[in-house]
């Protein structure tokens, strides 16, 4: 595959639903904790978007944003660089707020540096939450789950299984 690299592990983290529910309140307190008190709740998409709503709920923050950026483009490659795809939030929607920009894994820390770059000149605070964090990532995260090592691929309950395909029906005339 042209622009993409491969980065391919043996070694597997399984993460439960059940887990993950433990982990995002673990998460939450450590948020709390901190007397961080969030005014935007950013969620990196797609699997920063169960982690945001999440710590949303748990944080009592009602205001929630979405920004889509490509990375990986299956399971261990992707592409040289992170993109991010339409719409682009508005940075100044976040003027003077502090913004908890989240993610499900910290890998490479190339897709939450691109987001933190293109809000932190826009916001009164910007600090990041994730559920696992490598010790490769660009980015060191505020608020952490868990820390792993580089070469173990986690298996998130959302994207374990592969896409539902479409059952076809036929419909008959009466």
């Amino acid at each position: 595959m042209s622009g993409s690299r491969e980065i391919m592990s043996d070694v597997r983290e399984n993460l439960t639903y059940e887990r993950f529910g433990t982990a995002v309140r673990e998460l939450a307190q450590t948020i709390a904790d901190d007397g961080y008190e969030p005014d935007v709740v950013l969620s990196i998409a797609r699997g920063g978007v169960f982690v945001a709503g999440g710590l949303a709920y748990a944080l009592d923050c009602k205001n929630i944003h979405l920004v889509n950026v490509e990375f990986y483009t299956g399971v261990g490659t992707t592409l040289d660089m992170p993109v991010m795809l339409a719409p682009v939030p508005n940075a100044i929607d976040f003027s003077d707020k502090k913004v908890l920009i989240t993610d499900d894994v910290a890998d490479t820390g190339k897709t939450l540096k691109l987001v933190h770059d293109f809000c932190v000149d826009a916001v009164a605070e910007v600090r990041s939450a994730v559920i696992y964090e490598k010790s490769q990532s660009l980015v060191k995260c505020e608020y952490v789950w868990k820390r792993t090592d580089d070469s173990v691929w986690i298996n998130f309950p959302w994207s374990v299984e592969p896409p539902i395909v479409r059952k076809h029906t036929t419909v008959l005339d009466a």
